[in-house]
């Protein structure tokens, strides 16, 4: 266990599916909330967001299998895998419906997870994602001003070579100055967390494997879509402004947009505040329209 801001965070590990996931937990009342991050994060970039949502609901955030102190992912690694992962997770702890919250290069994995078994999902929020399939396979293209990074992880045994040594250098001085528009938002020891994290044995496997799939599932995403989400959905962007809403409107019926202003990407890190301020009122109109 351990005190951030005030509420006790405790850890715990899930054995789902074939692998180990590491999770925390605050709160002991409400409604269950699942956390997804993206990359290259891991649980840790909710950890200023954990307390404001615990005042409200019962919150899980996850490291997906790869990520943080996850078990490590194979090479075989995707985003259904993750999809599974995650279904196994919320049916574990027999959380469902969840309200399943997910972000950056995790948004098809809640997505398969929305859209293929929606007992489980009470409600999907977005945050500055995209799906494949939908444009956001546009981001790995550099000739059009796409980040060079998603080649390096989508490339076989390319991260693997490369990365292990140089995790300061890319985290720290390239990846989240590059991404983050709120100076302040990382502290030095925010920064040595995801250090340690993506420092282990294996540690880009879960990253690479997402975004392997990402550039090529499209056809299959679009496939899950041709039934469109009948829950709500929650689309936040932050620096990619409409991109997140435009997309998941698409693909969802009921989509509510809202835009957080004066941010770069991370937005759990740099407007914890706002964006809990619009995670409540969205899961508050959804409990409220559909007790469990």
């Amino acid at each position: 266990m351990r005190e951030l801001f005030g509420v006790t965070i405790s850890h715990h590990t899930a054995d789902v599916n074939g692998t180990t996931l590491h999770y925390v937990s605050a709160g002991d009342d409400g409604s269950p909330v699942v956390l997804v991050h993206g990359f290259p994060e891991t649980w840790w970039v909710f950890h200023k967001l954990i307390p404001l949502l615990s005042r409200k609901h019962r919150v899980f955030a996850v490291d997906l299998r790869g990520f943080g102190d996850s078990a490590v992912a194979g090479e075989d690694h995707s985003s259904a895998i993750a999809a599974a992962d995650l279904r196994e997770f919320i049916a574990a702890l027999d959380l469902g419906p969840v309200h399943l919250t997910g972000q950056d290069v995790a948004g098809a994995t809640t997505y398969r997870v929305a859209a293929g078994e929606p007992g489980l999902v009470k409600s999907l929020a977005a945050i500055e994602t995209g799906l494949p399939g939908f444009g956001v396979e546009m981001l790995g293209d550099v000739t059009h001003g796409g980040a060079w990074h998603i080649g390096v992880l989508a490339a076989p045994g390319i991260a693997g070579m490369l990365l292990p040594g140089h995790e300061e250098a890319f985290l720290a001085d390239y990846a989240i100055p590059a991404m983050n528009g709120t100076p302040e938002a990382f502290t030095a020891d925010d920064v040595k967390e995801l250090l340690r994290s993506y420092s282990r044995p294996s540690a880009w496997a879960g990253a690479a494997g997402l975004y392997r799939s990402m550039l090529a599932e499209g056809e299959e995403i679009k496939a899950l879509a041709a039934k469109k989400l009948e829950l709500p959905v929650l689309a936040v962007g932050g620096s990619s402004g409409d991109f997140t809403p435009n997309t998941f409107r698409q693909v969802a019926d009921d989509v509510t947009p809202v835009a957080i202003d004066g941010i770069g990407h991370f937005v759990a890190m740099e407007a914890p505040d706002r964006l809990a301020d619009a995670l409540l009122a969205f899961y508050q109109k959804v409990d409220s329209a559909q007790p469990r």
